[in-house]
């Protein structure tokens, strides 16, 4: 949407409309109390389970919303196109699928396998797949050039009217759902459709609820914008929580959340890796990074919810198994569990056996291990990434290193070497 355009809101009534347009395509998905958040919070802590949609996102909502308008009002005659990082894409080939029309997908190169799959699954004959660009941003560019190109209507994942009143749906289902007032609503923002839609209808029918936006460190968007209250763009986004990764969000969703927000904040990534790996081990739930988003986000506002009533958008479970040993490491490189050493070792035999039975304590496991003799040289630089079981065992263990002669650097604090590593 351009600056110059006249900009039409969101309506509860159309919000409404909205959802006799979808009922047959989208589930109702539940509200469910969850005992170990909400004994951990002391809070009564809700889960919209928008992952168990057909598509496991709530994407599905907004897309077909608008393929069904479009598609009622004769303007697909030429196909659709759209561009996302993953649900959006699925949400759009479900829509094309059950309508019978001809989609065009552009996907970041860097689209997880998962998520490729499963827009061919979902669309069949009728989605094909094009990848560009090594971020949401960048399909965007092209998947605008194709639409220009080839008069195929666009299909926006977040900046357009009827796809924020396909995502409110869901605010209309949760305020049926839950009898008592709910104080706080958590709501993962990455353009800030959803986070619109849903202001929408509380701003109408529950005016006395905090709406809590919540992004990732790596794609605070909206956050800035807020903070400068002009739509501004990142010049670079940690695309790690793919689904929430957005330079830019809309210019219609920024004037909504600007107004509507009690606050919008952001969450370290490593805090949502520990976040999955919770809810899977202790709940069964398996989510995408961006479906954990708001809950991650409890731990920042601990204090004002205890003892209210607290709804988490949980907004997708598309996540490829292969991405779990990333969030695992993620996961303990923020709990301070996980480590990297440049390590000094003398090039002797038993100098590594030294290593580990005077500098490693007896709970350390080496995890990662790079050397290569060189011949010419006393000592020799390995690479070396230890794990911990507690996190007071690190400052023990990079003494005895120093004491030792082993200690060459601590390679955590290195952004530009970790990358590589993790």
């Amino acid at each position: 949407m351009k600056m110059n355009e006249t900009m039409i809101f969101p309506t509860l009534e159309a919000v409404k409309e909205a959802r006799k347009s979808i009922e047959n395509v989208v589930n109702y998905t539940p509200l469910q109390y969850n005992s170990r958040l909400s004994d951990k919070f002391g809070a009564n802590i809700f889960l919209k389970r928008e992952d168990l949609q057909p598509v496991r996102s709530y994407k599905l909502r907004g897309a077909y919303n608008k393929i069904k308008t479009l598609f009622n009002e004769g303007k697909v005659s030429q196909g659709i196109v759209c561009a996302s990082a993953g649900n959006h894409a699925q949400g759009v080939a479900f829509s094309c699928k059950q309508l019978q029309i001809k989609g065009t997908i552009f996907m970041p190169v860097t689209t997880p396998k998962q998520k490729l799959e499963q827009v061919e699954m979902f669309g069949g004959n009728y989605a094909e797949i094009r990848l560009a660009g090594d971020t949401f941003d960048a399909s965007k560019m092209t998947a605008f050039e194709f639409a220009e190109n080839s008069g195929a209507a666009f299909i926006h994942p977040f900046d357009d009217v009827q796809i924020i009143e396909g995502q409110a749906t869901l605010a209309l289902e949760i305020l049926e759902q839950q009898k008592e007032a709910i104080d706080f609503v958590f709501i993962p923002i990455g353009g800030g459709g959803l986070a619109s839609g849903i202001a929408t209808v509380f701003g109408k029918l529950s005016q006395e609820t905090k709406l809590i936006g919540v992004e990732p460190k790596g794609a605070p968007s909206m956050r800035l914008s807020i903070q400068s209250n002009i739509n501004t763009e990142l010049s670079e986004v940690d695309s790690f929580v793919d689904g929430a990764a957005v330079k830019r969000v809309g210019d219609l969703t920024f004037e909504i959340c600007k107004n509507a927000l009690e606050d919008c904040i952001s969450v370290d990534e490593g805090k949502i890796c520990e976040t999955i790996l919770q809810l899977y081990n202790k709940d069964a739930i398996v989510l995408e990074p961006a479906g954990a988003l708001s809950i991650s986000a409890l731990e920042q506002y601990r204090d004002q919810i205890k003892g209210k009533n607290v709804v988490c958008i949980v907004s997708g479970s598309n996540n490829d198994i292969t991405r779990m040993e990333e969030i695992k490491e993620r996961a303990l490189l923020y709990n301070g569990l996980k480590h990297y050493f440049m390590v000094k070792f003398p090039q002797r035999p038993g100098s590594l056996k030294d290593f580990v039975l005077n500098v490693l304590g007896s709970n350390d496991d080496i995890t990662h291990f790079e050397y290569t003799k060189k011949n010419s040289r006393e000592t020799a630089l390995a690479i070396v990434g230890i794990e911990l079981s507690s996190i007071s065992d690190f400052n023990g263990l990079r003494q005895r290193m120093q004491q030792l002669g082993y200690f060459e650097s601590y390679l955590n604090d290195n952004p530009d070497v970790l990358n590589m590593l993790v």
